[in-house]
């Protein structure tokens, strides 16, 4: 694992913006940027750290973590389907095929917690799906939900959608729905024996899907910290016991931060310190050492202009 020395050291050269003119028009969502070029996307994760759908911070090495992450992911579930990746130049970048994405975020969700919670202990519905009463806060579900919810514009929340809604509105066929839903609930299958295997728990995720010369495809991230929630599963029970919140992999606990400093997602954004954003890129290289089962190497240095050599290297080979 990096040392603090070193995560302290990468902080003047996060990658907050990307401005690469010679890559075309560029796009930019709330953590990554990217960049359209015919029939490819090139994907760049920056290190930008995004809570309740606003940018907060910036933190050390949090892009590369995130693209390495999202591609062990990939690569792992490439037989239940097809992604849109096509090569990846630099450890922050992912070059796709250009899809057509849907407008849905598909959540799966096997444990009450975070919106899904916070929307059950107002006696609302979730996702337009009624739970029995009495579920504990952090309890397991009697089964993984889909609780959908639409993509919102930067600056803006998702909002929850029910699959009836989706469906009326003709955002997708049923056929169509029946076979995003299949595949989302055989993604989070294979993520939760995964994450098992490494003695961890994937509570819940979101996968955002699109269509490729007419096929479904993974697209965007799958399985990583921004999109998922990880437990430990050692000192699970006994933290449910103990009415304990379960020890975390992801990032929850900036989430509950902001949280106790007022923040629900308007308004101004409180300050995080230097030693806040090193404690939270620690918590992301060793969440991702745990995830995927190895370390992760990298090294202090300016992110922005190293993607800028290798990026353009890439292009000039595939003249």
């Amino acid at each position: 694992m990096l040392s603090d020395e070193q995560i302290s050291a990468q902080l003047p050269h996060v990658l907050n913006v990307t401005k690469y003119d010679f890559l075309g028009q560029r796009h930019q969502g709330k953590v990554r940027d990217s960049y359209t070029r015919g029939k490819i996307r090139i994907l760049i994760a920056t290190d930008r750290l995004s809570c309740f759908d606003r940018v907060v911070t910036t933190v050390p090495f949090k892009g590369e973590v995130l693209n390495t992450l999202a591609v062990h992911w990939f690569t792992l579930s490439k037989d239940i389907i097809e992604n849109h990746i096509l090569d990846i130049p630099d450890p922050n970048v992912i070059v796709a095929n250009e899809c057509a994405i849907i407008p849905i975020e598909v959540v799966v969700r096997a444990y009450l917690a975070g919106s899904a919670w916070r929307d059950y202990s107002s006696g609302r519905a979730v996702s337009g799906i009624v739970l029995p009463p009495g579920l504990r806060k952090h309890g397991k579900l009697p089964q993984p939900l889909l609780t959908p919810s639409t993509k919102a514009e930067i600056g803006k929340h998702d909002e929850p959608i029910g699959e009836q809604e989706i469906l009326a509105r003709g955002l997708v066929s049923a056929l169509l729905w029946g076979q995003i839903r299949d595949t989302a609930l055989a993604l989070f299958g294979l993520g939760q024996k995964e994450a098992a295997k490494n003695g961890l728990i994937l509570v819940d995720t979101k996968y955002e899907f699109g269509m490729y010369e007419g096929r479904l495809v993974l697209a965007d991230e799958i399985h990583t910290l921004d999109s998922s929630r990880y437990w430990v599963a050692d000192t699970y029970t006994e933290k449910l016991a103990d009415n304990e919140t379960p020890e975390m992999l992801d990032k929850e606990p900036t989430r509950q931060w902001l949280l106790e400093q007022g923040f629900k997602g308007d308004g101004p954004i409180p300050t995080f310190t230097d030693e806040h954003r090193i404690d939270i890129a620690r918590h992301y290289i060793s969440a991702f050492e745990r995830i995927a089962g190895r370390p992760f190497v990298s090294s202090v240095g300016p992110v922005s202009e190293r993607i800028e050599k290798n990026l353009e290297s890439y292009l000039e080979g595939a003249r």
